[in-house]
């Protein structure tokens, strides 16, 4: 047993092992491109491996990492009201700010499968892998603790979106969790990502 400050040092293995794994493949994605497409990497990085890991390592079913459905009423409830609650903000603001108009319209090429794959890995990143291994140990705190990455990882993204995006990583976790499934988060995020770059553009 080792110790820390005359105190055992007694750590969570799979809560560490999920905390190293996943800030590594978040830095390996910032600094590296294995494949013609960086979306496919994410599909690697964000869903592939994590899934192993479950799967090989921690011996364990997907669902308990919200590889499902869940509660699909309740999610499509959620989805419903997350797309009208936010419809009219992302119009005002990727319509007005010229920030977020530079950085989206160049986007829409990738329309709708690219920015599928891109936030497909992404959302059970964060809202199946993060969320659940940290909610087993940490109970709804967890909420929390995925979002930090999350906000994190919009860095060089426009600031008005990095600066929303604690408190929208807690809301997307907080459908994941209460659904029990990464899926419904997945599908307010590609629709919120799909409908900016469209406005961005000037499609609608």
């Amino acid at each position: 047993m080792k110790y820390l400050l005359g105190e055992k040092l007694i750590l969570d293995w799979k809560v560490t092992s999920v905390t190293i794994i996943s800030t590594l493949l978040l830095i390996m994605d910032h600094y590296y491109t294995f494949t013609a497409h960086k979306y496919l990497d994410r599909v690697i990085f964000y869903l592939i491996i994590p899934l192993l890991v479950i799967l090989i390592i921690f011996r364990e079913n997907p669902k308990a990492y919200g590889f499902t459905f869940g509660d699909w009423k309740l999610g499509l409830s959620y989805t419903a009201l997350g797309i009208t609650f936010m419809t009219p903000i992302l119009y005002y603001i990727a319509n007005g700010n010229t920030i977020m108009k530079a950085y989206y319209e160049f986007l829409l090429p990738g329309l709708p499968w690219g920015t599928f794959l891109d936030l497909v890995g992404w959302e059970f990143f964060f809202r199946g892998w993060i969320l659940f291994a940290y909610a087993g140990k940490f109970g709804h705190d967890a909420l929390w603790l995925q979002a930090v990455p999350f906000a994190l990882a919009h860095i060089n993204k426009p600031d008005i979106e990095t600066l929303s995006t604690v408190f929208g990583g807690f809301a997307f976790g907080w459908v994941a969790y209460r659904t029990k499934s990464f899926i419904w988060p997945f599908f307010i995020h590609w629709f919120i990502s799909a409908f900016v770059i469209m406005v961005a553009a000037g499609v609608i």
